[in-house]
């Protein structure tokens, strides 16, 4: 047992070492967009309504969402080239590294928001307040996107 919580804890330490905080957002991400996908395909079953058409439609949603986080890291390291490399280009932008978790974070709110929903459409209550917090920090995180762009 002690040998088997040597090597979790190593692994642990290795990824968080290789990705860092943001590994740990995008593992958070995926867990959360599977779960979103299994609470909704559930869902779907006990109210009758499941179709493999919605079901591939899920899959593309969420093949979307890759696109975009794939963006938003690429985005993040061409940035740093350009604000790093090319002084000349004067581009103000506040830091490196930003879009990247900001969109996963973004998209773990989103993905919480759905689960939430699906939950209820499994019968499970769900209280309003979590709802409405999950709203405000989506909106808070858009929030901070908006205010990194310069005011004209």
């Amino acid at each position: 047992m002690l040998a088997i919580k040597a090597c979790v804890s190593a692994a642990i330490a290795a990824f968080t070492a290789f990705w860092g905080w943001v590994g740990w957002l995008c593992l958070a991400w995926i867990v959360l967009m599977t779960l979103d996908y299994a609470t909704g395909t559930s869902a779907a079953v006990k109210s009758g309504s499941w179709s493999s058409r919605a079901a591939r439609e899920g899959l593309w949603h969420k093949s979307g969402e890759l696109v975009v986080v794939l963006l938003a890291a690429i985005a993040d390291r061409v940035l740093v080239i350009v604000i790093n490399q090319i002084p000349l280009v004067g581009f103000d932008f506040p830091g490196s590294g930003l879009l990247l978790p900001l969109v996963l974070t973004w998209y773990c709110i989103t993905e919480l928001g759905s689960i939430a929903e699906n939950a209820a459409l499994l019968g499970a209550p769900i209280p309003g307040w979590l709802l409405k917090v999950l709203e405000l920090a989506k909106d808070k995180i858009d929030d901070v996107g908006d205010d990194i762009l310069p005011k004209e």
